[in-house]
């Protein structure tokens, strides 16, 4: 890893899945790993609706941005894996309401899987404007 790089840690989002970190910070930019719908409480998938998914993947990354001491006004670029695009519409009535102000720049894919089951995973990049 680079010098100046630093993973991020926490447990208020679900462990990783494999060989990667919740996030990687390097100078002002945070990196945060695809969130998916899980409860970081007991490891599993919440709810089985595009919404409650939604909300719970978001949460965590909020979390992982909370961490590293970002929020989610510092978010510039969002990457959405989807499952279905007929979802797509439900999905982004949750989403809009964690940007109301200026929306980050965004991709919206569709996937054949996720891991887990989920219907979607979501990962986001961040300025920290903060004085270093």
């Amino acid at each position: 890893m680079m010098p100046n790089a630093q993973a991020v840690l926490t447990a208020h989002a679900p462990k990783p899945l494999g060989p990667y970190s919740q996030a990687i910070k390097a100078g002002n930019l945070l990196f945060v790993s695809g969130q998916i719908a899980i409860d970081p409480a007991d490891g599993g998938i919440c709810g089985d609706n595009i919404q409650v998914q939604t909300r719970q993947a978001m949460a965590n990354v909020e979390a992982v941005l909370d961490a590293a001491g970002c929020s989610m006004r510092d978010v510039v670029k969002i990457t959405v894996f989807i499952s279905d695009m007929g979802l797509f519409s439900a999905f982004n009535e949750v989403y809009a309401s964690y940007f109301v102000a200026t929306p980050p720049a965004r991709s919206c894919v569709q996937v054949v899987s996720l891991p887990q089951g989920a219907l979607v995973e979501i990962e986001a990049v961040a300025l920290d404007s903060r004085p270093q």
